[in-house]
């Protein structure tokens, strides 16, 4: 996905997420990097999220990847906390960690410097259900501010649409047992 336009910051998608989780009893957490808690704070701010949203992890600091969520720090040693997969660890991992049926996560580069090679607006975004995890790979344009609003918009978009297509009544089964889906 390229040249994400961000939405109005309306609470729909989030209070739209939130619904459909209550729906199937599931229960949302979120890995935090490039956000800084935004995505958190998104669903906070729609009334009766306390009734799906278990909590958040706001890892910025690679080494806090490894150490508080348990990303690979091989993975993170070669290839820097920009990565699908590291993306795709952190929404698996936080899972387990705060007893969710699904993990959101981000990581990439909202700028204005490039880091570990990567340009500002390249963002990795991942969602982990029962089903599997996705993770999308974006390349997003503007400002930091621009950047971090359009990685909101785009992972709360993206598990809207995965747990909405979960059948209602479907069993979590195990936080973390998801398998990876990949696409980008």
């Amino acid at each position: 996905m390229t040249g994400v336009e961000p939405v109005a910051v309306d609470g729909g998608t989030a209070a739209a997420l939130l619904a459909a989780l209550r729906e199937r009893g599931w229960t949302v957490a979120t890995a935090e990097s490039l956000t800084g808690g935004q995505v958190a704070a998104r669903l906070v701010d729609v009334p009766g999220a306390s009734r799906a949203l278990r909590g958040g992890v706001v890892a910025y600091a690679t080494d806090a990847k490894a150490e508080v969520l348990g990303v690979d720090a091989t993975l993170l040693a070669a290839h820097g906390a920009v990565h699908p997969e590291v993306a795709r660890q952190m929404a698996e991992r936080v899972r387990p960690l705060l007893r969710a049926d699904v993990g959101l996560s981000t990581t990439g580069v909202a700028g204005p410097e490039q880091q570990d090679g990567n340009s500002p607006g390249t963002v990795h975004v991942a969602v982990a259900t029962p089903a599997g995890t996705v993770v999308r790979t974006l390349a997003l344009t503007g400002d930091r501010a621009a950047i971090r609003t359009a990685t909101c918009d785009a992972v709360l978009r993206e598990a809207l649409a995965a747990v909405s297509a979960a059948p209602a009544g479907e069993d979590p089964g195990t936080p973390g047992a998801a398998t990876a889906l990949w696409r980008s």
